[in-house]
């Protein structure tokens, strides 16, 4: 009896079902050796190449310069914050990363990641037993299932997501109080606060309350006029909700505007995604692989018994037939939404997802799940003539996937024979009434379920790689100490560049303005610019890796971090692997060194303009349609320093020697696609020049000559270039190696290689230094500045002039000069412009983020008139009293 009163102690089974999962994962993690637990890491994919970067960022905002929460110069070449933060971000379980400086950071994200586990468990039992569906350990089940769903298993790398597991219990249960008290205030509440949370999870959950409300209202005995006053309400709390998360809604819809929203899809195909029953295989434990993350089918998976519950819900004549219907009107629904293109497309907000597909299926999961906690109540049982069947549909699932099993590259026999067991234990265990012995009846329940999602988390994790601790630690402490020295030497205002790279947001894991940046809330403008002038770019990144003299010199690049060329070893690893070099940069040889160290050498250009300074006006209006990266970067420099020569700052250049092997002799190498003459044999061109002069010599690389299509060698080393671009590069090939012959070779990895653009270029120093000077001579002298406030003097020596700066275009950004209001303007259609007299003048520049002060104006009215309502209600209440 004491056994029996343990177990339904509601603290008791809280707890556990917090504990359950947290120390599940926990002991996973821990096996798998993850910091803190051993050498290895919770970092892969997003996580390790983009939210550990995020999260570095989110620290440096809250400890040490607020005003990042609304804009940063660490975000490529500078962007508008509060998008960024709305969606990767808000979270307040990430106030825990706080703790967890530097290379710690991983364990702290680990550690957060077991806590989202544990919570979510803890946040699905608490709704089951405020709706008294399950008690005792029956509840562990079902909050173990929920917790360690597939989608979690799949998506845990994806952390930013996870607080909707914890909140969509909340929220739903705001909606039951709705529905059957008429009390909106929890669900106005708990969607509030998902809403500021990830409003990304929010519509999604946002499209499901619709379901659960009709759901809900089909499962009361109403009539239509309650009911329709109910869905009123319902409606009403949800606008409301949207209120009152407004000061961040609102500036955030602008940013999707400028940002995000700009890829939104504009044509929408009827077709099935895939065949259907292929979603089957997603009901097996294990169901998950790499493969699967960039295109693959909706994680649904909670269990076999937990499944079948689900399915005999829509059977169980327990339930009204008008409920079962509407039951099954909506699963069918929730099944089309997984393979549909327009259903799909409408729960991920128009927009097809770039990797992790179907990211709705979480929904899918709760759903089965809490129709199948409304089955399993303690008086059900399956007769053995009900459970033919039952078998009979089961079996003919397992011989589909059987005869199939080739076409799930996720799924191999051992695991099916696993769900096949699993699946007789649970029909056999539905057969058996509980009455017996229901504390061992339950603890089998438990069991049984526990020990299928265990073993689905395990199978699926143990298909993913992660990266080292050693690599992330050893890389951020020399990324942060280096940077930290340029930054105690010149409080100014700069960008550092860099020729090593362990991911694009490496200047928000530092703290530094750099010129790289991957993200989805990049401003179209920037990977359209940076791609134009030769940078690697994407719709999600930029990588600032290309520059040239003419290039490092408009963007601002006052440093550059160089790996150094040794061979020591520190953490086991050999220093090449420990910074990854992303460029080849002989032009740092004709920059003045500031700093060294064992492993990186700092570099300082003298030629890099301020962030603002005086220019044509003429670049208001230039329209350059040349798709010559370095013809645009001559145009725009030139035009800049109001240039009258008409010739280029760089200069077409021959190469003194060009030797075919294996492929056909070519006159012209740029447009030639060479042909391997024997397919056995390796193939290659090799063309040699040797420079006349010290000057910058820059090779063009097309984006067909990628990684895949062949190998490239500079003097017989490989080329150093980050792989992924969809424009044409420059590669800095030789400065100041007057009289060296340097050596370009291609070798083919295919049967033919296009060598598309292709071209030797050398810069004109002496054009580049005059044209230098001139644009340095109106230079913005900064006095002070932010993230958000830029103030400084500047003489502007001619008439028919703007304050050219390098800062994104933004109608966040206002300009005053000599303290008057100064209309702003877009120079390149990229970057913001300050019309500007001839003089000396103060410059002050500000920025704050679109509509925010009306986000906040409608939340604060919100919130008044609620204050307002409430004590007008209780008015009247105290006055009937009396």
């Amino acid at each position: 009896m004491k056994h029996s009163n343990f177990w339904q102690k509601k603290s008791v089974i809280l707890w556990l079902s917090f504990l359950i999962p947290a120390l599940l994962m926990g002991g996973y993690f821990a096996y798998r050796g993850m910091a803190p637990f051993g050498n290895s890491s919770i970092l892969t994919v997003d996580l390790g190449q983009q939210y550990v970067d995020f999260f570095a960022y989110f620290r440096s905002t809250l400890l040490h310069h607020f005003d990042t929460f609304f804009y940063s110069f660490s975000k490529d070449l500078g962007g508008d914050m509060i998008g960024i933060f709305a969606y990767y971000l808000m979270s307040p379980l990430n106030l825990l990363i706080l703790f967890f400086p530097g290379k710690s950071l991983t364990s702290g994200i680990l550690i957060l990641l077991i806590l989202k586990y544990g919570l979510s468990g803890l946040s699905f039992a608490w709704l089951l037993t405020k709706t008294k569906l399950q008690k005792g350990i029956r509840v562990l089940g079902f909050s173990t299932a929920y917790a360690l769903m597939g989608w979690m298993i799949a998506n845990q790398l994806n952390v930013i997501w996870l607080d909707v597991l914890i909140l969509l219990p909340l929220v739903v249960w705001g909606l039951i109080k709705l529905v059957n008290e008429n009390k909106p205030w929890t669900y106005i509440i708990w969607f509030t606060v998902l809403l500021i949370d990830n409003y990304y999870m929010a519509w999604m959950v946002a499209l499901f309350t619709i379901m659960f409300m009709i759901w809900q209202l089909s499962s009361q005995h109403y009539g239509w006029h309650t009911s329709w006053h109910r869905f009123l309400k319902y409606i009403g709390s949800s606008i409301l909700s949207a209120l009152l998360a407004s000061f961040l809604l609102i500036p955030t819809f602008y940013s999707l505007t400028q940002t995000k929203g700009t890829y939104t899809q504009q044509s929408v195909h009827f077709k099935f995604e895939y065949f259907p029953f292929k979603m089957l295989g997603k009901l097996m434990p294990g169901s998950f692989n790499f493969d699967q993350m960039p295109d693959g089918e909706p994680n649904i998976f909670i269990g076999t018994l937990l499944t079948i519950a689900f399915v005999l819900y829509l059977f169980d004549r327990r339930h009204s037939i008008k409920n079962r219907i509407i039951s099954s009107l909506l699963t069918i629904f929730f099944l089309f939404s997984l393979c549909f293109e327009p259903l799909d497309l409408l729960w991920h907000a128009g927009q097809f997802p770039v990797w992790y597909p179907y990211r709705f299926s979480f929904l899918m999961s709760f759903w089965m799940l809490w129709l199948a906690a409304h089955t399993l109540t303690p008086d059900f049982h399956v007769t053995w003539r009900q459970l033919i069947p039952i078998v009979t549909v089961i079996t003919g699932i397992y011989v589909y996937l059987g005869l199939n099993l080739s076409s799930f590259t996720y799924l191999t026999w051992g695991q099916l024979l696993i769900s096949i067991g699993m699946c007789v234990v649970g029909l056999i265990w539905l057969t058996i009434p509980r009455y017996h012995a229901p504390i061992l009846y339950d603890l089998v329940f438990f069991l049984l379920v526990g020990s299928e999602v265990v073993t689905n988390a395990y199978t699926s994790l143990n298909n993913i790689s992660y990266v080292t601790q050693s690599d992330f630690g050893n890389y951020t402490t020399q990324l942060n100490k280096t940077v930290k020295t340029i930054q105690k030497k010149d409080t100014g205002f700069y960008r550092i560049g860099q020729t090593f790279m362990r991911t694009k947001d490496d200047p928000m894991q530092a703290d530094y303005n750099g010129g790289s940046h991957f993200g989805s809330t990049l401003e179209p403008s920037i990977p359209s610019f940076m791609g134009s002038i030769g940078q690697p770019d994407g719709d999600g990144f930029v990588t600032y890796t290309n520059g040239t003299q003419v290039s490092d010199s408009l963007l601002n690049m006052r440093y550059f971090m160089a790996s150094q060329p040794t061979q020591s070893i520190i953490g086991g690893r050999a220093t090449s692997s420990i910074l990854p070099a992303v460029s080849t940069k002989p032009d740092l040889s004709r920059q003045k060194a500031v700093s060294s160290d064992s492993l990186t050498k700092t570099t300082k250009n003298n030629n890099a303009l301020a962030i603002a300074f005086g220019a044509s006006d003429k670049i208001t209006s230039l329209n350059s349609k040349t798709s010559d990266p370095v013809a645009r970067q001559s145009k725009i420099y030139q035009t800049l320093a109001n240039d009258k020569s008409t010739s280029s700052l760089f200069e077409v250049q021959n190469f003194d020697h060009v030797t075919f092997d294996n492929v056909q002799s070519a006159s012209k190498i740029t447009g030639t696609i060479f042909t391997k003459q024997n397919l056995i044999k390796n193939a290659e061109v090799k063309m040699t020049f040797t420079p006349k002069t010290n000057e910058s010599y820059y090779l063009t690389f097309g984006s067909s000559l990628d990684a895949d299509s062949g190998s490239y060698y500079l003097n017989g080393k490989k080329l150093s270039q980050y792989p992924t671009f969809r424009n044409t590069v420059v590669i800095n090939v030789a400065s100041n190696q007057k009289g060296e012959p340097v050596t370009l070779t291609f070798k083919l990895k295919r049967q033919t290689l296009w060598m598309q653009n292709v071209s030797l270029y050398k810069l004109n120093q002496k054009h580049f230094n005059r044209l230098n000077t001139t644009l340095k001579s109106e230079s913005l002298h900064v006095t002070s500045h932010s993230n958000t406030r830029i103030n400084g003097t500047v003489k502007i020596n001619k008439n028919h002039q703007v304050l050219m700066t390098t800062i994104p275009y933004s109608a966040g950004w206002h300009a005053k000069v000599d303290g008057k209001p100064v209309a702003t303007k877009k120079a390149i259609k990229t970057f913001l412009a300050i019309p500007i007299s001839k003089g000396n003048h103060h410059v002050q520049l500000t920025y704050r983020p679109p509509y925010l002060i009306t986000g906040i104006s409608v939340t604060l009215v919100s919130i008044l008139g609620i204050a307002g309502y409430q004590f007008n209600k209780h008015r009247k209440q105290n006055k009937r009293r009396f």
